[in-house]
């Protein structure tokens, strides 16, 4: 924990700094840059905020209600404001998810390991976001810990917190795709010889997506339809990769901000380790979940600059690297350090860049 902390302590720094530079204030980059104004709204006044945007009017029903909530209760129960409130939950949720993926990382393969997968998805490239006003941090702490309880059998433990996590984000189904499919797979394997709890741990887990959905489809006259109008008039849909393909199609051809061409690198490397996730045989749940954020990711249109962000919550894809940086750190200590170093240089660097000078969607 306190590793993390101090390699988010110093990003935040250096933001700071870069953000100072440019003569922006550090609070408001944190606190006001992009969706954080849209969820901070929501906290403050509800749901109702409609806006002109590419010729069409967006709603805030796409922002998911976990964490708007979150912020309101801390502001009616401390003196802060609102973009105080949502950074000390930000903060706290991205320290309770260092604490469930070093958990995960510890179970499977011992505390080194923890350790060093804690330290890679703290300087991510997009691990700005973790000290920002933003739902990825809350999204990550519901999705480590259940799968940590499905991972030492906890299932209704696994199902409640995968609830939540649903309520999060959109992309928050993925931690119940994996408490159903190890449910699925631990029945098959047991011959339907089971506890009542997985059943139940199972049946709770896509309960606070499916909920929210339904209250947006109700709330726009459209039961099963309506929250996807919703985000289709953000521009987000699925369309099996079509709009990613155009995407790429035209940042290889045609001069393009920067953040595209390295949007491009980081999921085509999301998408080398996952297959060495699944080479390794990560265990099912995580392999599961995983898999599912790059599937949305990767068949998702939208806001392409933004895909990393939406891997960021995918903790597990760093487990091959984590576990060859462990063999290389007892091999070659020197060559480890450099490695480190780098990837802090770089997360830093650009992090700071996105927020402070990138007018790219973070």
């Amino acid at each position: 924990m306190g590793l993390f902390l101090g390699v988010r302590l110093v990003g935040t720094l250096v933001l700071a700094l870069v953000g100072h530079a440019g003569g922006r204030h550090p609070l408001t980059l944190l606190g006001r840059s992009w969706d954080s104004v849209w969820y901070l709204g929501i906290a403050v006044h509800g749901y109702g905020r409609l806006l002109h945007l590419r010729a069409t009017v967006v709603s805030d029903l796409a922002f998911f209600p976990l964490y708007p909530a979150l912020v309101r209760a801390v502001t009616a129960l401390t003196p802060l404001g609102g973009i105080g409130a949502g950074l000390l939950v930000s903060w706290t949720a991205a320290a309770v998810a260092a604490a469930g993926i070093y958990a995960v990382g510890a179970r499977l393969h011992g505390r080194a390991v923890g350790t060093v997968l804690v330290l890679l998805w703290g300087l991510l490239p997009h691990s700005v976001v973790l000290s920002m006003a933003y739902t990825e941090p809350v999204l990550t702490a519901f999705a480590a810990w259940s799968l940590y309880a499905v991972l030492t059998g906890n299932w209704v433990w696994a199902g409640t917190l995968a609830a939540c996590a649903g309520l999060a984000r959109p992309n928050g189904f993925a931690v119940a795709a994996a408490v159903v499919a190890a449910a699925g797979a631990t029945a098959w394997r047991r011959r339907g010889r089971v506890s009542h709890r997985l059943w139940t741990g199972a049946a709770l887990a896509p309960l606070g997506w499916t909920a929210y959905v339904l209250w947006v489809g109700l709330r726009s006259g459209d039961p099963l339809g309506g929250y996807f109008e919703v985000q289709r008039r953000w521009g987000s849909r699925f369309d099996l990769g079509e709009g990613s393909l155009d995407m790429v199609r035209r940042s290889l051809l045609h001069a393009t901000k920067f953040a595209f061409p390295v949007t491009l690198v980081i999921v085509a490397v999301a998408v080398v380790l996952y297959a060495l996730v699944l080479l390794e045989r990560v265990p099912l749940p995580l392999s599961v979940y995983s898999g599912v954020l790059l599937l949305v990711v990767i068949g998702g249109s939208g806001f392409f600059e933004s895909k990393p962000r939406f891997l960021l919550p995918a903790f597990p894809l760093l487990l091959p690297l984590a576990r060859a940086l462990v063999r290389t750190a007892r091999a070659r200590p020197w060559h480890a350090t450099v490695v480190v170093a780098a990837l802090a240089g770089l997360g830093y660097v650009y992090g700071a860049y996105l927020v402070v000078f990138g007018r790219a969607p973070l």
